[in-house]
Protein backbone atom coordinates (compact mmCIF):
# COMPACT_ATOMS: atom_id res chain seq x y z
CA UNK A 1 0.00 0.00 0.00
CA UNK A 2 1.29 3.46 -0.88
CA UNK A 3 2.23 6.02 1.76
CA UNK A 4 -0.54 8.31 0.53
CA UNK A 5 -3.17 5.56 0.74
CA UNK A 6 -1.95 4.77 4.25
CA UNK A 7 -2.29 8.47 5.11
CA UNK A 8 -5.85 8.47 3.77
CA UNK A 9 -6.70 5.55 6.05
CA UNK A 10 -5.16 7.39 9.01
CA UNK A 11 -7.39 10.37 8.17
CA UNK A 12 -10.44 8.10 8.15
CA UNK A 13 -10.88 8.49 4.40
CA UNK A 14 -9.84 5.29 2.63
CA UNK A 15 -9.70 5.55 -1.14
CA UNK A 16 -13.07 4.65 -2.71
CA UNK A 17 -13.75 3.04 -6.06
CA UNK A 18 -13.73 5.51 -8.95
CA UNK A 19 -17.20 6.94 -9.48
CA UNK A 20 -18.73 6.01 -12.80
CA UNK A 21 -19.15 9.03 -15.10
CA UNK A 22 -22.72 10.32 -15.22
CA UNK A 23 -22.40 11.32 -18.91
CA UNK A 24 -20.10 10.91 -21.94
CA UNK A 25 -16.63 11.62 -20.54
CA UNK A 26 -13.64 9.91 -18.93
CA UNK A 27 -12.85 10.30 -15.22
CA UNK A 28 -9.40 11.74 -16.06
CA UNK A 29 -7.07 12.80 -18.86
CA UNK A 30 -3.28 12.57 -18.73
CA UNK A 31 -0.96 14.76 -20.73
CA UNK A 32 2.76 14.90 -20.12
CA UNK A 33 3.22 14.67 -16.36
CA UNK A 34 -0.18 16.16 -15.49
CA UNK A 35 -3.47 14.48 -14.59
CA UNK A 36 -6.68 16.44 -15.04
CA UNK A 37 -9.67 14.90 -13.32
CA UNK A 38 -13.21 15.28 -14.51
CA UNK A 39 -15.43 17.11 -12.07
CA UNK A 40 -16.08 14.79 -9.14
CA UNK A 41 -19.31 14.78 -7.19
CA UNK A 42 -19.38 13.78 -3.51
CA UNK A 43 -20.59 10.23 -4.14
CA UNK A 44 -20.45 7.83 -1.22
CA UNK A 45 -21.10 4.21 -2.21
CA UNK A 46 -22.49 5.40 -5.54
CA UNK A 47 -25.01 7.91 -4.16
CA UNK A 48 -25.07 11.56 -3.18
CA UNK A 49 -25.43 11.78 0.62
CA UNK A 50 -26.97 15.28 0.32
CA UNK A 51 -28.37 17.22 -2.62
CA UNK A 52 -29.60 20.76 -3.13
CA UNK A 53 -28.41 24.34 -3.01
CA UNK A 54 -26.00 25.68 -0.40
CA UNK A 55 -27.12 28.59 1.74
CA UNK A 56 -27.83 29.86 5.23
CA UNK A 57 -31.63 29.36 5.32
CA UNK A 58 -33.79 26.42 6.35
CA UNK A 59 -34.20 23.82 3.62
CA UNK A 60 -30.79 24.53 2.11
CA UNK A 61 -27.54 22.58 2.43
CA UNK A 62 -25.64 24.04 5.36
CA UNK A 63 -22.21 25.44 4.37
CA UNK A 64 -20.46 23.21 6.95
CA UNK A 65 -22.10 20.14 5.41
CA UNK A 66 -21.13 21.37 1.94
CA UNK A 67 -17.52 21.77 3.12
CA UNK A 68 -17.54 18.06 4.02
CA UNK A 69 -18.98 17.28 0.59
CA UNK A 70 -16.07 19.16 -1.01
CA UNK A 71 -13.67 16.96 0.96
CA UNK A 72 -15.48 13.85 -0.31
CA UNK A 73 -15.33 15.16 -3.88
CA UNK A 74 -11.56 15.67 -3.54
CA UNK A 75 -11.22 12.10 -2.22
CA UNK A 76 -13.13 10.85 -5.26
CA UNK A 77 -10.77 12.84 -7.49
CA UNK A 78 -7.81 11.12 -5.81
CA UNK A 79 -9.39 7.76 -6.70
CA UNK A 80 -9.48 8.86 -10.36
CA UNK A 81 -5.85 9.98 -10.15
CA UNK A 82 -4.81 6.61 -8.75
CA UNK A 83 -6.59 4.92 -11.65
CA UNK A 84 -4.72 7.21 -14.04
CA UNK A 85 -1.17 6.76 -12.69
CA UNK A 86 -1.37 3.60 -10.59
CA UNK A 87 0.09 4.96 -7.34
CA UNK A 88 -0.68 8.18 -5.47
CA UNK A 89 2.90 8.27 -4.19
CA UNK A 90 3.80 9.40 -7.72
CA UNK A 91 1.98 12.72 -7.16
CA UNK A 92 4.58 15.48 -6.73
CA UNK A 93 2.26 18.51 -6.61
CA UNK A 94 -1.40 19.38 -6.45
CA UNK A 95 -1.34 22.17 -9.02
CA UNK A 96 -4.94 23.43 -9.03
CA UNK A 97 -8.33 22.81 -7.50
CA UNK A 98 -11.48 24.00 -9.24
CA UNK A 99 -14.55 23.89 -7.05
CA UNK A 100 -18.16 24.56 -7.94
CA UNK A 101 -20.83 25.23 -5.33
CA UNK A 102 -24.51 25.11 -6.28
CA UNK A 103 -25.78 27.95 -4.15
CA UNK A 104 -28.56 30.45 -3.78
CA UNK A 105 -27.75 33.90 -5.23
CA UNK A 106 -27.22 35.60 -1.87
CA UNK A 107 -24.69 32.99 -0.66
CA UNK A 108 -21.09 34.24 -0.99
CA UNK A 109 -19.25 31.63 1.07
CA UNK A 110 -18.07 29.45 -1.81
CA UNK A 111 -14.39 29.79 -0.80
CA UNK A 112 -15.16 28.43 2.67
CA UNK A 113 -17.01 25.47 1.19
CA UNK A 114 -14.18 24.58 -1.19
CA UNK A 115 -11.74 24.86 1.72
CA UNK A 116 -13.02 21.36 2.51
CA UNK A 117 -11.14 20.09 -0.54
CA UNK A 118 -8.13 22.39 -0.13
CA UNK A 119 -7.52 21.65 3.53
CA UNK A 120 -7.93 17.92 2.92
CA UNK A 121 -5.33 17.92 0.14
CA UNK A 122 -2.81 19.64 2.40
CA UNK A 123 -3.57 17.06 5.13
CA UNK A 124 -2.88 14.30 2.63
CA UNK A 125 0.12 15.67 0.70
CA UNK A 126 1.64 18.25 3.06
CA UNK A 127 3.35 21.12 1.24
CA UNK A 128 2.85 19.33 -2.10
CA UNK A 129 -0.89 19.77 -1.52
CA UNK A 130 -0.74 23.58 -1.52
CA UNK A 131 -2.33 24.70 -4.78
CA UNK A 132 -3.90 27.44 -6.88
CA UNK A 133 -7.69 27.41 -6.75
CA UNK A 134 -11.00 28.67 -8.07
CA UNK A 135 -14.21 28.52 -6.02
CA UNK A 136 -17.25 29.31 -8.16
CA UNK A 137 -20.92 29.65 -7.29
CA UNK A 138 -23.27 28.15 -9.86
CA UNK A 139 -27.06 27.81 -10.05
CA UNK A 140 -27.13 24.02 -10.45
CA UNK A 141 -24.81 21.02 -10.71
CA UNK A 142 -25.37 17.51 -12.11
CA UNK A 143 -27.84 15.37 -10.14
CA UNK A 144 -28.59 18.42 -7.95
CA UNK A 145 -25.23 17.97 -6.22
CA UNK A 146 -24.27 20.79 -3.87
CA UNK A 147 -20.56 20.59 -4.78
CA UNK A 148 -18.27 19.46 -7.60
CA UNK A 149 -14.46 19.44 -7.50
CA UNK A 150 -11.80 18.83 -10.13
CA UNK A 151 -8.05 18.55 -9.66
CA UNK A 152 -4.93 19.04 -11.69
CA UNK A 153 -1.90 17.23 -10.29
CA UNK A 154 1.70 16.78 -11.38
CA UNK A 155 3.31 13.36 -11.11
CA UNK A 156 6.61 11.65 -11.77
Amino acid sequence: MSKIEQRLIELGSPLPEVAKPVAAYAPFAVTGNLVFTAGQLPFVNGALPVAGKVGESAGLVDPAVAKGLARTSALNALAAIKLAIGDLDRVTKVVKVVGFVASVPEFTGQPGVINGASEFLVEVFGDAGIHARSAVGVPVLPLDSAVEVELIVEFE
